[in-house]
């Protein structure tokens, strides 16, 4: 038997079930002729299709047939046709109705043959550049299995480790499979301690944090001597991608990126103690595809307030005077605000425009034709060379701002 389950988005909370016992097709849509009718504007008349194909050791297998106009969702993943497990998550369109499938192994074992051979996928017919088949909805190929952990491919390699991008495949961490980013520190930096301190700093964060703005954490552990970190994949690109690809944006989009930044950072320097991130730049600010919205990433580097001074963190050009002398405070933070503003209505380094002035050096935008005066001002005074002439809080800054989009 098949049950289908209406989530409520946010909660997950069932609001309505329907129970199919004989059924090899289940068809789903607007249209009052389907087997489930969903009154939503996201859903196409004749949205979906769900189709038994054979039996399996676990059950019988099911796929899913989208021909919805706003697309469907499996488990996170945008489908035209996807082998459903038990449990997955069927979203109509982006924001649309949420569906839970699961199957009844019981009856289905006792009613199937017992000479019925599992499905099998050949995969044939997909693009080189699919990480799941269009059919099935499988992976295409796993580099290697971390404990539930499939890694389908790099995303990043630098001095401190190895960032893939992984597939749940046993829906451990949401109760469905889905992707995720898997960090693994590399096994030589594991014998330096400043590097095991970064790397364990950031689980122990993200773990503590709750925020749109912050990647969500999942898990951490170690295997084969190895330390590992699973956290939130975010769908979009970096700041610093994003300028070289399509030019400069906005003063309009950068300021409204810069004021969705200051709330992430006034949650940071909300904690107690105050968490300071000592790292923002534009390739650490990541926009959600889905809204528009920045996410802060790398963690790695965040201190809590207070601490005695450490290792001077921080990329040059975006970086204070005083994060400089390993003396971070929460102002620092903001400082770089002012060169990440100047990169992205530029798409040239904050280098090109940090000159003398008088007996320190400072930012001079005067010429930059998309800078008005009034945001001008704003720039020199988050980056004042002392901390105390600056804008003390994310809120005030993100003010400031503000009055600059009128």
């Amino acid at each position: 038997m098949v049950t289908l389950t209406l989530l409520e988005p946010q909660k997950k909370t069932p609001l309505k079930e329907w129970h199919f016992e004989d059924e090899s097709v289940i068809r789903i849509g607007r249209s009052a002729d389907n087997d489930v009718v969903l009154n939503d504007s996201l859903v196409s008349r004749q949205h979906l299709e769900l189709r038994q194909i054979g039996f399996d050791k676990n059950g019988g297998s099911w796929q899913v047939i989208s021909q919805g106009t706003n697309g469907t969702f499996l488990n996170g993943v945008l489908v035209t046709q996807g082998l459903l497990l038990d449990n997955s998550l069927l979203q109509l369109a982006q924001g649309g109705p949420l569906l839970k499938f699961q199957i009844d192994q019981e009856t289905i074992r006792q009613s199937s043959p017992s000479s019925a051979s599992p499905y099998s996928c050949t995969h044939e017919g997909n693009s080189p550049n699919n990480l799941f088949c269009i059919y099935c909805g499988q992976p295409l190929s796993v580099i290697q299995t971390i404990r539930q952990y499939q890694v389908l491919r790099i995303l990043g390699q630098g001095g401190m480790g190895t960032t893939y991008l992984a597939w749940d495949w046993q829906g451990k961490i949401a109760g469905h499979p889905q992707l995720l980013v898997l960090k693994q520190m590399n096994a030589d930096m594991a014998k330096i301690a400043k590097a095991q301190e970064l790397f364990e700093r950031e689980a122990n964060t993200l773990k503590c944090l709750s925020h749109p703005g912050v990647p969500k954490y999942y898990d951490f552990f170690v295997e084969g001597g190895k330390k590992y970190l699973a956290m939130e994949l975010v769908h979009g690109q970096d700041l610093e991608k994003l300028i070289y690809l399509k030019g400069p944006v906005t003063p309009s989009q950068g300021i409204n990126w810069m004021i969705q930044t200051c709330d992430i950072l006034g949650y940071l320097h909300s904690q107690d103690p105050p968490l300071i991130h000592r790292d923002i730049k534009p390739a650490n600010l990541i926009v959600r595809n889905s809204h528009n919205r920045i996410v802060v990433l790398d963690f790695g580097a965040v201190k809590e307030i207070g601490t005695a001074p450490g290792t001077r963190i921080g990329a040059e050009g975006y970086c204070a005077p005083e994060q400089e002398r390993g003396q971070p405070l929460t102002q620092s933070d903001l400082y770089a605000i002012g060169p990440t503003l100047i990169f992205l209505l530029t798409g040239e380094s904050p280098f090109k425009f940090y000159r003398q002035r008088g007996r320190n050096f400072r930012f001079e935008v005067g010429k930059v034709p998309t800078i008005t005066p009034q945001l001008r001002e704003v720039i020199d005074r988050v980056t004042e060379p002392l901390p105390r002439d600056r804008y003390q809080t994310a809120k005030e800054l993100a003010a400031a701002l503000a009055v600059c989009k009128v």
